[in-house]
């Protein structure tokens, strides 16, 4: 069967619309594993407040939780950032 000069051209547009959906879906699959990672330093920090709240803690130990609260929330930044300059 002999493909006309518009069969060949819709071959190419199909072959590159599917890179462009193969690429769209490895970007999701990327973005979702970073918010994967994003929701298990929130659910972190909601133990951490819950434990806080939970128990009559000393000041170093308040000083502690905090400490580790910031660290998740510098990492949730870090994070955060990885999935803004992904969109740009």
């Amino acid at each position: 069967m002999m493909f006309e000069k518009g069969d060949k051209t819709m071959d190419k547009d199909q072959i590159e619309l599917k890179k462009f959906l193969e690429e769209r879906v490895n970007w999701s699959v990327h973005q979702d594993k970073i918010l994967e990672k994003i929701e298990n330093k929130l659910y972190e920090m909601k133990e951490l407040a819950e434990y806080a709240r939970n128990y009559e803690l000393t000041q170093i130990e308040i000083n502690r939780l905090n400490v580790q609260l910031n660290m998740l929330k510098q990492e949730i930044h870090f994070l955060e950032q990885q999935l803004l300059s992904e969109l740009n």
